[in-house]
């Protein structure tokens, strides 16, 4: 059913809702909002009013101008009830609350596209494994790649993902967000993809610790190298596909994230490398740096799997024990020599053949 509704849909406009005014979710409506009508759902009324009078999200995104057609809202039901596509743009932490609240206003077989990149606190689950919980009987993806805000609000160019197991949904879906400087491929791999989203952060946070304490591009390169290894090692034990965590998923989000001086995940690594203590950083910051939380995820994730991430493992002592951030060149240079394990022979032999994972 969900997917002949859908279809049904191919020649009309869809009606798209996204929840959450932050810098990520009004950047993904003013997408929309070139395709389709587009609303934003916003708690407090100053940023409603300053998206529909003057075009702007003043709290997070004032120099940037966003697409006349997109319109906001606090009334929460109306938005929910009159959609064609719902877009979780929530923190992970009201995520669950907020599908709790959608679930009486929402349709059946709306689809659900989820935005955040981490894992439920308490349970570890992914955002989409909540969205099926909570919101059953509809299409449920996500939208994710190596997208800030800023740039492609700039009209800067970017490529994102937008993964759902329903091929002709996803296609649909794909023609919703893309513009002349912003390319969405579809994927099939909606695991990978969003495991990929979450466990980058870990990695972006702790190659930043190496940038904070100046010990150089060559450190820094390896640590984000070993930490794509890891993330890949985790994330394909979790289900996800190996060749999605090396693409724009995966590896292309973790790159723009250690790289860019706009993201709050390397904002944190590189106060902690200075030795600010993890709760003055947080303190300081407005906005939601997902890869602290993700980080004990991701350890107790692979300690319940045998998955072996040393670096995730450090950077966990460091933000949670007050280890001095000094990790790196213990992690690197002071551990057992071998083969650079997650590329190994037998690795590379078993993926051939197509073992397994368990």
């Amino acid at each position: 059913m969900a997917d002949t509704r859908v279809e049904n849909q191919r020649d009309a406009e869809l009606r798209v809702t996204v929840l959450g005014g932050g810098s990520w979710g009004t950047t993904v409506a003013h997408l929309a909002a070139h395709n389709a009508p587009t609303r934003i759902w916003a708690r407090d009324e100053p940023t409603v009013d300053a998206i529909n009078n003057q075009h702007r999200n003043l709290k997070y995104l004032a120099d940037y101008e966003l697409h006349s057609n997109l319109t906001a809202s606090s009334d929460f039901d109306d938005l929910v009830a009159n959609t064609d596509l719902l877009v979780m743009g929530v923190p992970t932490s009201a995520f669950r609350d907020t599908c709790q609240r959608a679930a009486s206003s929402l349709r059946p077989w709306v689809p659900v596209i989820s935005l955040a990149k981490g894992f439920e606190q308490g349970t570890n689950k992914r955002m989409t494994e909540i969205i099926t919980e909570e919101l059953p009987s509809r299409p449920v993806g996500v939208l994710t790649g190596p997208n800030l805000a800023k740039e492609i609000l700039a009209g800067r160019p970017a490529a994102g993902v937008i993964a759902l197991t329903e091929h002709e949904i996803a296609e649909r879906l794909q023609q919703v967000f893309t513009t002349p400087t912003f390319r969405v491929f579809t994927h099939h791999d909606v695991v990978g993809c969003e495991l990929g989203g979450a466990l980058k952060n870990v990695y972006a946070v702790a190659a930043a610790t190496v940038e904070g304490r100046n010990l150089g591009d060559n450190a820094r390169s390896a640590v984000i190298t070993r930490g794509l290894a890891e993330l890949i090692e985790l994330g394909t034990a979790l289900g996800g596909e190996a060749l999605t965590l090396a693409g724009l998923a995966g590896m292309g989000d973790l790159i723009a994230t250690c790289i860019s001086p706009q993201s709050r995940n390397s904002h944190v690594g590189r106060q902690l490398g200075q030795g600010v203590p993890i709760e003055e950083i947080l303190g300081d910051m407005s906005q939601v740096a997902e890869g602290v939380k993700a980080t004990r995820a991701a350890i107790e994730l692979a300690s319940e799997l045998g998955v072996n991430m040393p670096i995730a493992g450090h950077l966990a002592k460091v933000i949670f024990e007050g280890r001095d951030p000094n990790w790196a060149e213990e992690n690197l240079l002071r551990g057992n020599l071998g083969h650079e394990s997650g590329f190994s022979p037998d690795a590379e032999g078993a993926r051939r053949r197509g073992t397994p994972r368990r």
